[in-house]
Formats: structure tokens, C-alpha cells, sequence
């Protein structure tokens, strides 16, 4: 569903992304986690279309979207839930799930689905979205963007700001897409709770993967562990 060979980008002069290469195949769930700075929304931003490479390749569901702009990326089914969430805030939930399915003729039917997932935005469809707890913020950015019924759906930073009991809702959530076939391409400060739903992941460090594997074996992988926290990560990391 996603390939990325060779990735090299940045911003003006500086080189962010230094020769990157990963996969995802159709119905998983793969993590790219890292420590903050270590390029991980960069590395996103490229694949959805939002920053040009400098070299190498990126292949969405067989197509080479390398250079191609996020709104073409969005008609190649890859929707990007941004960091921060970014939803309209001074418009109500309903109409803000409207507006992800504006190229969706069956959009009333998805949006059902997406109350059915998340019954807190059926019970607010018609609350101003910049009312709602950041939790229902980040439910109702994926919601959004499942109304385009997204082949790939790209995921940035889904935990950010969120209070430990909803960081649980919204990655059960994530792990229920995977569980109905949705592929799903997750970037995460939060290494644990990424790899505990995800198939496979990427360690991301400095610009460059350093570890890659199951999910499960990186989730107790020392390498790792240093690479994502540094010394002193036997503290805080369980």
C-alpha cells in the first residue's frame, strides 16, 4: 500500500531525512516512532504530499506519488490526520465530517459509520467542534478523515496533548480500524502505546531508521529503548 525508498528531505538547507526506506502492506498497522526532532513529521509530511522530496521514491498503492500535491494524494485514497488535529473549530461536528467526505457521493452512509465508532460525536453532531475535549477533537480528526474512505490513512502524532485515559481511547480506536481491514501508517511520540497496536514498526533517529521489526520483539529491544530515549530509559519506559 506504501512504499518509500531512499527518502532524503528538509527544509531551505537543512537535511532532515537522510535515505529512509519502509513499507506497508494492504491491513497493517506499521508505527514509525522516534524521540521528539527525530523527523518523524517530516518524514509523514512527505509521503502525504506536503513537503517535496529532495531524492527518492514514494509509491502509493502502486502509483508514484513522489512529487505529487496532498490534494492528489487524497484522490489516490491516502488521507492525513494531521498533528494537532487541526478540525474547523467554529463549525459542528456533522458539518466538519461533511466536509471529509466532499468527494464521497455515500458520505451520509460513512458518516453513520463514524457515529457508530464514536458515539461521544453523534451525541455532539451538533456542538461547535472547538468545544470539545481534545480527546473528542482528535475522534472527531479521524473521523473526518474516514469519511474519505481512505485506502491508506496516514497518522500524525494521535496521542499529542491527550491525558493518559484518552490516549487509551483514541489508540483502541486505531487498534479497531485495524482490526476492519483499514491500513493504517502511525507516527508516534509514544512508542509504547504505538507498538502495542501496531504489526510492524520503524525506529526513527536523527533522520534515519537505526531498528526495524515486529512490533511486539522492538517493544523489548534495549536498542530501542536507547535509540528512542537515551540513557537513563529503564526509568520511564514501562
Amino acid at each position: 500500500m506504501l512504499r518509500v525508498r531512499n527518502l532524503h528531505c528538509g527544509y531551505g538547507s537543512l537535511r532532515v531525512i537522510r535515505g529512509v526506506s519502509f513499507h506497508v502492506a494492504p491491513g497493517e498497522t506499521v508505527a514509525l516512532v522516534g524521540a521528539n526532532g527525530s523527523g518523524k513529521t517530516t518524514t509523514l509530511n512527505a509521503v502525504a504530499g506536503l513537503l517535496a522530496p529532495w531524492e527518492g521514491e514514494i509509491r502509493i498503492a502502486g502509483r508514484d506519488t513522489t512529487r505529487q500535491p496532498a490534494w492528489k494524494n487524497v484522490f489516490n485514497s491516502a488521507v492525513l490526520v494531521p498533528e494537532g488535529r487541526q478540525i474547523f473549530g467554529d463549525m459542528t461536528v456533522s458539518e466538519n465530517l461533511e466536509i471529509g467526505g466532499f468527494r464521497n457521493p455515500g458520505r451520509d452512509v460513512v458518516i453513520e459509520d463514524v457515529y457508530e465508532r464514536f458515539p461521544r460525536l453523534r451525541e455532539r453532531s451538533h456542538q461547535l467542534a472547538g468545544t470539545l475535549s481534545g480527546g473528542e477533537q482528535q475522534m472527531l480528526a479521524i473521523g473526518r478523515a474516514l469519511v474519505a474512505k481512505p485506502k491508506l490513512l496516514l497518522l500524525d502524532e494521535p496521542s499529542m496533548g491527550l491525558a493518559p485515559l484518552l490516549v487509551r481511547r483514541v489508540f483502541k480506536a486505531i487498534e479497531e480500524l485495524k482490526q476492519d481491514g483499514v491500513t493504517v501508517f502511525l507516527v508516534e511520540q509514544n512508542a509504547v502505546a504505538a507498538l502495542e497496536i501496531a504489526d510492524r514498526g520503524y525506529v526513527l533517529e536523527t533522520g534515519e531508521i537505526v531498528v526495524e521489526g515486529e512490533a511486539s520483539d522492538l517493544l523489548h529491544n534495549p536498542e530501542v529503548k536507547r535509540a528512542y530515549l537515551g540513557k537513563g530509559y529503564k526509568e520511564v519506559w514501562e
